[in-house]
């Protein structure tokens, strides 16, 4: 991929490489950081060179009548003004300028537009978001705009959000030749690389297929992993703190006919009081824990890692699947979860091309 932002826009930070050299140096880095872990093969996830970020923001610049998307630069506190982004799929990278074309006509759209975030699936959702209180005058210019251009709209400004169509964009994805369907809301987290996302999940479900009972989620979000890895098992437990992404959940077993995986809006540290019993929550009325046979336990936590009372309860289960967005967490936990267990499987995930940044994932297994 080539852009003519390289070096200027501060998104891309490893553009003087060629992507199968950035993959190189990052994989070697990775392998050499969990070498004291694991000296087996690791499995390597690349991502397309370009046209692969399917969620995006961009700041809005304003000179005079002049619109412009803005990223910060390299310099401190630099602003670069870009046209479209070579990192970002399709059909978002088509429809920028168009927007901002479009944007620029309308006083009510343009004026205190302080930045667009796009969301592109199976269709795209657009957030606009504002430095002034918008009203129904702003919803009539953004219906028009999404008819021009074949799109939903959402507005934000403070303590306000108008919804034109609805809040939320159908994404699907292709795991090992069988599709599943998801709602995803605005807002909320979704993968920001599809194709790479499909194959996480396609190894969290290959390297689970065998081991049967149940299983137990953390940190379950609106069931991205959850509902494909569901087939492997009996019966499902997925925690998540926000209220939101439960029913969101919910909603996609639906959408897939999935009904054994049952849901608690519980932190991962309010889980592991209630597995050992030191509290009661009624959050968790009508499921018995004592009923589920837990084989397995899928953690895919935060940047910030598992904490220490959480890591202790993890360490319980016979099989451990850790999908992590920040390796030097994922190293720390290791180094506490290595005593009690080993590591079956190790793998690299790219998403998130032309930055220093990787996921990784490992199964790990009770030492006998």
């Amino acid at each position: 991929m080539k852009c003519e932002y390289f070096g200027k826009c501060g998104s891309c930070t490893l553009f003087e490489l060629p992507y199968e050299e950035q993959l190189k140096k990052k994989s070697n880095y990775i392998k050499d950081e969990f070498k004291e872990f694991y000296t087996g093969e690791m499995e390597l996830f690349s991502s397309s060179d370009g046209h692969f970020r399917n969620r995006a923001e961009f700041r809005i610049w304003h000179e005079g009548d002049e619109l412009f998307y803005a990223m910060n630069g390299f310099s401190k506190k630099s602003i670069v003004k870009i046209e479209r982004c070579q990192i970002v799929e399709e059909n978002i990278y088509s429809t920028m300028p168009k927007l901002i074309e479009y944007i620029k006509k309308s006083d009510t759209l343009r004026q205190k537009l302080f930045a667009v975030e796009f969301m592109s699936a199976n269709e795209m959702l657009v957030t606009l978001i504002y430095h002034k209180k918008i009203d129904e005058s702003w919803l009539k210019e953004a219906k028009k705009l999404e008819q021009k251009l074949n799109l939903m709209v959402i507005g934000r400004s403070r303590g306000v959000k108008i919804v034109s169509q609805r809040d939320f964009i159908y994404q699907n994805l292709t795991v090992n030749s069988k599709t599943y369907r998801y709602k995803v809301y605005e807002n909320s987290f979704l993968q920001p690389n599809t194709k790479v996302n499909e194959k996480m999940i396609g190894w969290a479900k290959n390297n689970s297929k065998d081991f049967g009972g149940d299983l137990v989620e953390l940190y379950c979000g609106h069931g991205n992993f959850t509902i494909p890895l569901s087939e492997n098992f009996d019966k499902v437990l997925a925690t998540e703190i926000s209220k939101k992404s439960i029913s969101s959940a919910k909603e996609n077993c639906e959408l897939n006919g999935v009904n054994h995986i049952f849901f608690a809006r519980l932190s991962a540290e309010e889980f592991t009081q209630a597995l050992h019993k030191e509290r009661e929550f009624r959050r968790l009325k009508g499921i018995d824990l004592d009923n589920y046979n837990f084989s397995t336990i899928f953690i895919d936590p935060p940047r910030a890692g598992v904490d220490t009372k959480t890591l202790s309860l993890v360490s319980e289960f016979e099989h451990i699947i850790y999908i992590s967005c920040n390796p030097k967490t994922l190293k720390r936990d290791l180094s506490k979860l290595c005593k009690t267990h080993y590591i079956e499987k190790f793998a690299i995930f790219d998403q998130f091309a032309y930055t220093d940044h990787l996921e990784c994932g490992a199964v790990l297994k009770k030492i006998p």
